[in-house]
């Protein structure tokens, strides 16, 4: 079972082949945000890591952080749990504005990845 550190918050075991950004809020208790349902289309679901930082990447990540000219960040909607790793969650709902995190993402990642 991988170990999920979430900066400032108790690390907690994670279902491996759980996506990132679910095992964030459903496991961690983080508020991270995911405005569009983990589809990689908003960046509001970016992370940085500290350790344990995969080395692929989907092609619908790569694409949305070139487009958005975003570097050192990472996508959570498109990485999944099956290492020990350390994040900084970057985007909460705390102090957004927001009214909620966002629909809830789906089990796998969307769109189906293509890895690069």
């Amino acid at each position: 079972m991988p170990k999920l550190t979430v900066e400032g918050y108790t690390p907690v075991g994670v279902e491996s082949g759980k996506r990132l950004v679910l095992a964030i809020e459903q496991d961690a208790g983080v508020d991270i945000l995911h405005a569009c349902g983990g589809n990689a289309r908003c960046t509001t679901c970016r992370i940085e890591f500290i350790e344990g930082e995969p080395e692929r990447m989907t092609q619908a990540e790569r694409t949305r952080l070139a487009d958005r000219q975003l570097t050192g960040v990472r996508l959570s909607c498109q990485i999944v749990c099956d290492h020990d790793m350390t994040v900084r969650a970057i985007s909460r709902l705390e102090g957004s504005g927001r009214p909620d995190p966002g629909r809830t993402p789906e089990p796998t990642i969307q769109p189906p990845p293509e890895w690069s």
